[in-house]
């Protein structure tokens, strides 16, 4: 780029006689720069003095600025440590006066600015920390190490904070360090003195940088933001930093870290250390709590700074003050921090690019990033302009006349437009993230009303047991009772609501979250005075919340290979430990399945699509758990010997039917292919290897852990059933099948389908499930055995009643029955009920009406039994279910009244019981 031709002449110079203080420039320099720099100097005495002490090199920084400030650096880089102060303060005139030329000229824009000076302060902190370090070390002051230590500062690090942490140093700003060293680079008996070294290498480092000499200073440094600098020493070790931000870490802190980054030092420790903060400054879940903790902050320094008024410019602090660049900050941050540790993607420690990215994700709409990226950037711009007049570490507005219109000159603008823009700027950035922080309360008042000793009783459960609880809860309170207010019948509403509060074990998050977005009010609402199921859950998984407002929650359905790649994705993210595995996938899965509850509830999708999404997250879970398991028990015992095995999901599962409380039906099928023993550690025959890793994969999958269970498994479908072994050699399989099976198990083979493991034999057992199931069958046989089995089943269990939809003649198990007898009957690979029954038609076993009748009986009490599990997992009566868990039964049935309803059910096992006891007793014709 070539500098010069790009300079142009400010429109405004400072009205005075400047006289003597013009500077006599070297004469080749351009009329229009020289013009620039005199007007400049002019209106800024700083820049005029540096000037003065850096007249000989500015042609040369002039004709290429980029390799003027390279050549800089690496002259630093070589400098003496006896000449290093000095020259660093040197360094820094140059920096500065070519970044403000620049940055007036219109050359450079904001971040090239904002670049330039934090690299230095990179830089300049890291030259000094090693100088600081070389002494020590030099002086045998710091235990075991050498010269060759010096290139990593002995394990110190610095981590830059802030502006500086962002990249976004301004012209007269303090740097912002947090010093730390790596203990366990020493032994721990010469802690201490490791200790003593380092804190005096920072103070060396501190003083070389901010001392006040005959030459200037380079950068004035801050060491307070470190953990509780009262009492703690400048530089501390790793280990005890970590421990204070896991127990004491505030919300502020942890906003702070989301700049942070190593800046000297040994920057490889930094970085592993900024990592073990992950879980402090990035929560797990959807962390609205801290919108409350940010809007405290604020006001405090509001209060404490005197800058609550309203927006007059003269003296407004463009940083802290109403509208400023703090509010800007605070609101990124904030939302950053909400919703930061779901989405690694929203981790941008730079202001303007984190507002993009929280805009393309829907955390921010897109025109409000927009506007508030464009003034953060002009706020940015004046900050500048304030600071270069005299290198004072300042952000108020002028207070004169005669100073704002040294800052118009600056600016290169007309005085009024340039206040009117900066207090336009100020005012919307003020109603955009005031709305934000602290939005009006709407209308509160209701009028019915609500027994009083349900709600005082409030104040005793464990959800409201801490302060801050109870004043978030406060706010929210009248709301949820307008909404309670507005139900169908607000006094069984209020006491469902009251059960779901007397199971919450905590509450803030919950509470913030819901008064960040109001409109899952109405949701919790519709939860808890609908479907006391799903709401208990809610009680004990509030996290699940995160889902709804995740920018996804009412998109389409992913498919089941979709989930497979989401879970694999956060497994991968989960880190090395297999517990955290486990739990993430828990976590991940209950998200999903409380998305398909909502999404039934509120009639987004059917009973049977609902079926069908139960089926892909509990496949998907075993499919990415699976490889998991398998390579944790690799560990130790070495790689499956032979093909792999496979999972061979059964029952409902092999359907692709499940509810919202199925357990999962399972084989495990393993080919060794003649190895008999694994290569590992703990070497294992082939038989006890396969065994104890489907134990391994059961446990994975039923264990109660931090995040609960997945799913509970049951494996008594496998050959010889629980007198089998729990894996199954696929030779012994196809054996079994083939000669030893009973009908049952044939009938059970109907809906299985593999849903983990190695693909090619994957493919083998489906081949030979068609084969199997393709074979020539004695229909009468197979109708004696199916009437014996219904006879055992009515024998074993009766029906719980009138609302029983699964157990008892011509219920959903009845029918399931039939349905799997003509798959068999018919040789038919098919799975799901109605398309077994189709096939009974198909060999003429069936008739078209009868399959068509018990296809509808079949899907009435299956919308009965997917809802029954949503709403009262005992009992349907209304007088348990209440008025909204009627309402929604009714609408998924399309009964008119609950009377109506009961009488359909006890219409359709009666009929679809007639229907079964002709079809086994009818002979299938021959061909």
């Amino acid at each position: 780029m070539n500098f010069q031709s790009r300079i142009i002449r400010l429109p405004f110079a400072y009205d005075t006689d400047r006289g003597d203080e013009t500077v006599e420039l070297v004469p080749d320099l351009p009329t229009e720069l020289k013009e620039l720099i005199h007007g400049t100097s002019g209106s800024s005495p700083y820049l005029k003095l540096l000037i003065e002490k850096e007249n000989d090199w500015l042609p040369e920084a002039f004709d290429d600025p980029e390799t003027a400030l390279k050549t800089l650096f690496s002259d630093l880089g070589e400098m003496a440590p006896d000449r290093l102060a000095v020259e660093l303060r040197r360094g820094k005139r140059r920096v500065a006066l070519l970044t403000a030329l620049a940055d007036l000229a219109g050359v450079w824009a904001l971040e090239q600015v904002t670049g330039a000076l934090t690299d230095y302060a990179d830089l300049a902190s890291d030259l000094a920390l090693k100088a600081a370090i070389a002494n020590e070390i030099k002086r045998k002051k710091l235990p075991g190490q050498t010269e060759d230590d010096v290139a990593t500062a002995g394990g110190m690090v610095t981590l830059a904070m802030g502006k500086m942490g962002a990249h976004e140093l301004n012209y007269s700003s303090d740097i912002d360090l947090i010093c730390l060293f790596d203990e366990t680079r020493f032994d721990p008996d010469d802690f201490h003195d490791a200790r003593s070294s380092f804190v005096r290498a920072t103070r060396k480092m501190s003083a070389m940088l901010s001392d006040l000499t005959g030459d200037g200073y380079v950068f004035r440094t801050d060491l307070r933001l470190r953990p509780d600098p009262a009492v703690t020493p400048v530089c501390l070790a790793m280990e005890a930093a970590e421990r204070y931000y896991e127990s004491l870490g505030r919300t502020w802190e942890r906003a702070a870290y989301i700049k942070a980054r190593p800046s000297a030092g040994d920057l490889d420790a930094g970085a592993k250390f900024l990592k073990t903060l992950t879980p402090f400054v990035w929560r797990k879940h959807l962390d609205f709590a801290a919108i409350q903790d940010a809007h405290d902050m604020r006001l405090r320094i509001r209060e404490h700074k005197g800058l609550g008024g309203d927006i007059t410019l003269p003296g407004h602090n463009m940083k802290l003050g109403r509208g400023g660049i703090r509010e800007i900050e605070f609101f990124t941050q904030t939302r950053q921090l909400i919703a930061g540790g779901r989405d690694p993607y929203l981790r941008d420690n730079r202001t303007v690019p984190a507002l993009g990215r929280l805009a393309e994700k829907g955390w921010v709409p897109s025109e409000t990033a927009e506007i508030l990226s464009h003034h953060y950037r002009a706020h940015r711009v004046v900050e500048h302009r304030i600071q270069m007049v005299n290198d004072a570490q300042t952000h108020d507005l002028p207070k004169s006349d005669e100073n704002m219109q040294r800052l118009a000159c600056l600016s290169g603008r007309d005085l009024d437009e340039m206040t009117r823009d900066i207090h336009d700027r100020l005012t919307e950035v003020h109603e955009l993230t005031e709305g934000f922080f602290a939005p009006d309360a709407g209308d509160t008042v209701t009028t019915h009303e609500f027994d009083s000793d349900v709600i005082d009783r409030w104040q005793t459960y464990p959800a409201l047991r801490s302060e801050r609880a109870v004043e978030s809860f406060a706010r929210l309170k009248p709301e949820i009772l307008n909404r309670l207010a507005e139900t169908a019948h607000p006094n069984q509403a209020l006491l469902a609501l009251d059960g779901f509060l007397a199971g919450l074990p905590a509450g803030v998050q919950l509470f913030a979250l819901l008064e960040a977005n109001q409109q899952l009010i109405d949701l919790l609402v519709d939860i808890v005075g609908t479907a006391p199921a799903l709401a208990r859950h809610l009680s004990r998984n509030s996290g699940v919340f995160d889902a709804v407002i995740g920018g996804s929650f009412f998109k389409a359905w992913p498919s089941e290979q979709g989930l497979r790649e989401e879970l694999a994705d956060v497994l991968i993210s989960a880190g090395d430990d297999y517990e955290g595995k486990l739990d993430a996938a828990r976590r991940w899965a209950k998200e999903w399945h409380f998305r398909v509850g909502v999404h039934h509830l509120r009639g987004v999708i059917s009973a049977d699509e609902a079926g069908v999404h139960y089926a892909d997250l509990a496949s998907a879970c075993l499919a990415a758990l699976w490889p998991v398991v398998v390579a944790k028990f690799a560990e130790k015992h070495g790689e499956m010997p032979g093909r792999g095995a496979v999972v061979l999901g059964m029952g409902s599962l092999g359907a692709r039917r499940l509810n919202a409380d199925s357990d999962l039906d399972l084989i495990v099928i393993y080919d060794a292919d003649g190895v008999d023993f694994s290569e590992g550690r703990r070497p294992l025959a082939s038989r006890a290897y396969y065994a104890r890793l489907t134990q391994a994969m059961v446990t994975a999958v039923s264990a109660q852990m931090a995040q609960g269970r997945l799913y509970e498994i049951d494996m008594r479908l496998r050959p010889s059933g629980t007198q089998g072994p729990v894996a199954t050699s696929v030779a012994s399989f196809k054996n079994y099948q083939e000669n030893e099976a009973w009908t049952w198990e044939h009938l059970a083979l109907t809906r299985a389908r593999p849903v983990a493991g190695d693909g090619a034999l994957m493919s083998e057992i489906v081949a030979f499930r068609r084969s199997v199931l393709a074979l020539p069958r004695d229909d009468a046989k197979i109708r004696t055995d199916v009437a014996d089995m219904r006879d055992k089943i009515a024998s074993a269990k009766a029906p719980s009643g009138i609302w029983e939809a699964k157990i008892g003649k011509g219920r959903m198990q009845d029918i399931e029955l039939l349905s799997q007898t003509a798959a068999l009957l018919a040789g038919s690979p098919r799975r799901t009920v109605p398309q077994a029954l189709r096939s009974g038609v198909a060999i003429g076993w069936l008739d078209a009406a009868e399959s068509t009748a018990l296809k509808d009986d079949y899907a009435l009490f299956w919308q009965v039994q997917v809802a029954a599990k949503l709403l009262s997992e005992q009992d349907l009566s209304p007088e348990v279910i209440g008025e909204g868990g009627a309402a929604f039964l009714l609408r998924e049935t399309g009964m008119g009244t609950m009377s109506e309803l009961e009488t359909a059910l006890g219409q359709a096992a009666a009929r679809a019981g007639q229907h079964i006891d002709m079809a086994l007793g009818r002979a299938l014709t021959k061909e």
